[in-house]
């Protein structure tokens, strides 16, 4: 359930970061950004999303143990062919993937929120000025090196969530063998399009700008 709260939460960032693409000089993503850290009920929801993330984190690495404690002593021959790579690493996965968070996070959020690095702005229609994050994002993906260890965390995400999603629907027992087929294509179109769409915002800014 935790890792489904958080599939959601992906749709809404991803839209929200889409917005960097404009070619408004980050208005629009500036005006986005301003809204979702002052609007009462975001910053609730938000509470809410770091809860989920750690005790999403928390779980997996509970779970991890307790697989690896049920047998510590490893089979001499592997009887489990049909596991996948990403099912096999997903404690792995699920710790890149922290990590990765942690640095984009305090790459931008951290910066956004507690310093004055960031100048304001004020753009026409507004009678507020808005803290000018669009300057620190086309800074940064101008850096090769961000850039890539951006991809490889989208990759990362992406193995992550082609398992977890329909591992999530096996576990709270919403996938039938009827429907199997069904939660696998939407789990893989769902992993394809957002992790594309995560992608395309740092290799865009690095090639085009």
């Amino acid at each position: 359930m935790t890792g489904l709260f958080l599939i959601m939460f992906l749709i809404v960032h991803l839209i929200g970061n889409l917005q960097l693409l404009y070619d408004d000089g980050g208005e629009a993503f500036n005006i986005y950004a301003y809204f979702m850290t002052h609007n009462p009920m975001i910053k609730t929801v938000s509470y809410g999303l770091y809860f989920f993330i750690l005790l999403h984190a928390v779980l997996g690495i509970v779970l991890w143990l307790q697989n690896r404690g049920a047998r510590p002593i490893k089979y001499a021959k592997a009887t489990y062919p049909e596991a996948s790579f990403a099912s096999k690493r997903m404690a792995l996965l699920g710790i890149l993937i922290f990590a990765f968070l942690m640095l984009h996070m305090g790459d931008f959020w951290y910066k956004m929120k507690f310093t004055d690095q960031l100048a304001m702005i004020t753009y026409d229609g507004y009678d507020y000025a808005v803290k000018d994050l669009y300057v620190r994002v086309d800074t940064a993906f101008q850096e090769t090196w961000i850039v890539v260890v951006y991809v490889i965390g989208v990759l990362a995400l992406a193995v992550h969530l082609w398992h977890g999603i329909d591992s999530a629907f096996q576990s709270i027992g919403w996938r039938h063998k009827k429907f199997g087929r069904i939660f696998k294509i939407f789990g893989t179109s769902y992993t394809v399009i957002v992790c594309l769409g995560f992608a395309i915002i740092p290799l865009y800014y690095l090639i085009f700008r």
